[in-house]
C-alpha cells in the first residue's frame, strides 16, 4: 500500500465535535446497511469493520445480530481511543492502522462504510482484505464518494476542507475491477435507503433534493465474496 496509508491521524474531521456528531447522522444508515447483509445468522462469526471511526457500526450489528467476535479498524487515533471506551462488555477489539498485517485467515465478514474512497491504493486494500477473510469470506464496501456521483466535484473540496484526509478519484467501475483483481466475486446494489432523510442546511447535500437523490440512487454497496 501507499506509505500515505500508513500516517495515523487523530481524527477524521479537522472539528473534533463533528467527529463525535458523525455517528448519529451514520446510525439510521447503518441499520439500512445491517438488515441488507444475507448473513443472518452471526453467533459463531467473526467480523471486521474496517475504517470503524469510534465503532457504532459494529456496536449496531451486535445489537441486531450478535457475533463471536470482532476488530475495528482505523487510522484515527482519538476515535480508536473513544470506541474502546464505548464498547463496554461488547467482544471487540479496536486497533489503530490502516493495514491488516497479522490477520490472515481471520474473519467471516467484513464491513466498510465511506472508507474505500479514501484507500490510496485500492488494490493494495482489496488484496488486505482478501487475505484478512476467510475462504468464502463477504465484504460489504459502502460508498457513495465516487466520480458517477453528479455531486463529487463538489464534495470532494469539501472532504479536503473539513476533514485531515485526502480522496480519490475513482469509478464505480474502478472499484469494480479492482476487487474482481483481488480474487473476489464482485456484486453491488444501490443503498436505496427507505427512511425519511433529514434535511441538514449547513450539511453535505444543502440542496434537499440532492440528498434525497443520493440516499436512495448514488450510494452503493459492494458485496465481495472471496473466492
Amino acid at each position: 500500500m501507499a506509505e500515505e496509508a500508513q500516517k495515523n491521524i487523530g481524527t477524521w474531521y479537522i472539528d473534533p465535535d463533528a467527529e463525535d456528531r458523525m455517528a448519529d447522522g451514520h446510525a439510521p444508515i447503518w441499520r439500512h446497511l445491517i438488515d441488507l447483509i444475507l448473513e443472518r445468522d452471526l453467533t459463531d462469526k467473526s467480523v471486521l469493520d474496517f475504517g470503524c471511526n469510534q465503532g457504532g457500526l459494529l456496536r449496531h450489528l451486535y445489537a441486531i445480530r450478535p457475533f463471536r467476535k470482532a476488530l475495528g479498524i482505523d487510522i484515527a487515533e482519538t476515535s480508536i481511543a473513544k470506541a474502546e471506551t464505548l464498547k463496554g462488555n461488547l467482544p471487540i477489539q479496536h486497533q489503530v492502522g490502516g493495514r491488516l498485517d497479522g490477520w490472515s485467515e481471520e474473519f467471516d465478514l467484513a464491513l466498510s462504510h465511506e472508507v474505500i474512497y479514501l484507500v490510496p491504493d485500492i488494490d493494495a486494500h482489496a488484496t488486505d482484505i482478501w487475505r484478512a477473510l476467510k475462504s468464502g469470506g463477504v465484504y460489504y464496501a459502502v460508498t457513495g464518494c465516487h466520480t458517477d456521483n453528479p455531486l463529487w466535484p463538489k464534495w470532494r473540496e469539501l472532504v479536503a476542507n473539513r476533514t485531515n484526509t485526502a480522496v480519490q478519484d475513482r469509478s464505480i467501475t474502478d472499484y469494480g475491477r479492482a476487487f474482481e483483481k483481488a480474487g473476489f466475486d464482485v456484486s453491488a446494489r444501490k443503498l436505496e435507503y427507505d427512511g425519511f432523510i433529514p434535511f441538514v442546511a449547513d450539511g453535505w447535500t444543502p440542496d434537499f433534493a440532492d440528498a434525497l437523490n443520493y440516499y436512495t440512487q448514488t450510494k452503493i454497496v459492494f458485496r465481495l465474496v472471496k473466492r
